[in-house]
Formats: C-alpha cells, sequence, structure tokens
C-alpha cells in the first residue's frame, strides 16, 4: 500500500478547492426585493402585546394578544399596527407615555383591575413593560392606539 505524498496530497486539494471556490462564485445570487432591503434599514421592533383581568401580568387571565411589528411600516396581528407603530416612534418606544397620558375624562373608583404588557424587542433593544389600570375604563382612557385591540 502506497500513501500519496505531499506534493500530490497538495496539488489535489488546491485543485479541489479551486473548483468549489469557482462553483460558489459562478452561482448567480438574487438581489433583495426593496421590502427586504427596506426592511434592513431598521433595527428590529416585534412585540407582543397582552390584556389581561388581574393585578399583574404573572397572576392575570390574559383576554386578548396580538403581535406588533415596526422595523418597517406595521405589520402583525394588531388590528392598526401602523397607527401602534406611529405613535410608539412619536414617545420614542416609552410606554408609560402612553398608557400614563392625564385624561380629562373621569372613572370610577372601583378597583377592577386590567393590566396590559408589551414583550419583546423596540429598535434593538429588549422590552418588557407591564401596567395596571383600575378598571376597564381607565384602560379605555390610557390604551392609546398601542393598547387599542
Amino acid at each position: 500500500m502506497r500513501y500519496i505524498t505531499g506534493g500530490i496530497a497538495l496539488g489535489a486539494a488546491l485543485a479541489l478547492g479551486g473548483l468549489s471556490a469557482a462553483a460558489t462564485a459562478a452561482a448567480p445570487t438574487a438581489a433583495p426585493t426593496p421590502e427586504a432591503a427596506a426592511a434592513r434599514l431598521y433595527a428590529p421592533s416585534e412585540l407582543v402585546l397582552t390584556i389581561g383581568y388581574g393585578d399583574k401580568a404573572e397572576t392575570a387571565s390574559i383576554q386578548r394578544a396580538v403581535s406588533l411589528g415596526c422595523s418597517s411600516g406595521g405589520v402583525g396581528s394588531h388590528p392598526d399596527a401602523p397607527g401602534a407603530c406611529d405613535e410608539l416612534r412619536s414617545v420614542g418606544g416609552k410606554f408609560d407615555k402612553v398608557t400614563k397620558k392625564p385624561s380629562p375624562r373621569p372613572c370610577t373608583k372601583e378597583w377592577n383591575p386590567v393590566v396590559v404588557t408589551a414583550q419583546g424587542v423596540w429598535e434593538g433593544r429588549r422590552v418588557w413593560y407591564e401596567h395596571t389600570f383600575a378598571n376597564p375604563c381607565a384602560l379605555e382612557l390610557g390604551k392609546g392606539k398601542v393598547f387599542d385591540f
């Protein structure tokens, strides 16, 4: 049995390497679609929003949940994704500025808590937001477009 000497093995490796590089270089690549190119211009912004009954997210019974993607115009199962994304952009992604806006209309003082959450990524940074409204009336006044689903 003979072993392949260094010179022959090196020559075979270079030849095979050159062939695979040529095959890779010759393979045509598809140009990205305008939508895909535009999506890469923005930092990722993908959220899951929930509304549930209870005083904190851990124990609340979730009633509704939607997805919201704001990397481009606004997508997801949110009924007004573009409007919700615009509102979040206008407040710099600060959910408190949406949920804690002062309202001129009063609500009753009943304690029937409703909790909203936002989890995911906003403009490239991880977010976890939770806010408890005293009752459904307070939720109606403070949900903005973001939690209007």
